[in-house]
């Protein structure tokens, strides 16, 4: 349940190409709250597509910024669009190592919700997407098992367009 001391704190994670983005705003919208858009996206748009170790960890400890930093905000709800999970998986599978702090840092975030959106929706090449296919239902699998390892509250988000955003608004009201 909802700690009343701050917002509630949901995080919408999937693989690639799930419309994570898109509902974040929508969710954003619908609850009249903020959101964090998706900080890997941000930082590999103005760096440029390739990436290393060290910038993983660079988008890491901003995703952990923002978490501390939406824990203090005065509004009902805060969404994220992906978050360190997704950073997590993504240090496994590029690099088959994680930051030792990392895990940690997931285990203890006070985050209440996340929604995880199903592969059922088309992937959409981008110059940033880097794993369409079956990797994308390994990814799914892999955050499915990040986030129950961890404790956590999560509910399967499928569905397209509208159907989408209306399992999305029934999964946050659920939890409130």
């Amino acid at each position: 349940m909802k700690n009343n001391n701050r917002p509630l704190i949901v995080v919408i994670t999937g693989a690639e190409s799930t419309g994570k983005s898109v509902l974040t705003e929508q969710l954003s919208q619908y609850f009249s709250s903020r959101y964090y858009p998706e900080y890997a996206r941000e930082y590999l748009e103005k760096k440029g597509p390739e990436y290393v170790q060290c910038d993983l960890e660079n988008i890491a400890l901003v995703q952990l910024q923002q978490m501390r930093e939406a824990i203090q905000l005065q509004t009902t709800c805060v969404f994220f669009d992906t978050w360190l999970i997704i950073t997590k998986v993504w240090f496994e599978v590029v690099y088959r190592e994680v930051p030792a702090w990392i895990p940690e840092a997931i285990k203890n975030a006070p985050v209440d919700l996340f929604l995880l959106c199903e592969n059922d929706i088309p992937w959409i090449p981008d110059p940033l997407r880097e794993n369409g296919g079956d990797m994308r239902q390994e990814l799914f699998e892999m955050y499915k098992t990040n986030i129950t390892e961890n404790g956590f509250t999560y509910k399967t988000i499928t569905g397209s367009g509208s159907d989408r955003l209306k399992n999305a608004i029934k999964a946050v009201w659920e939890y409130l």
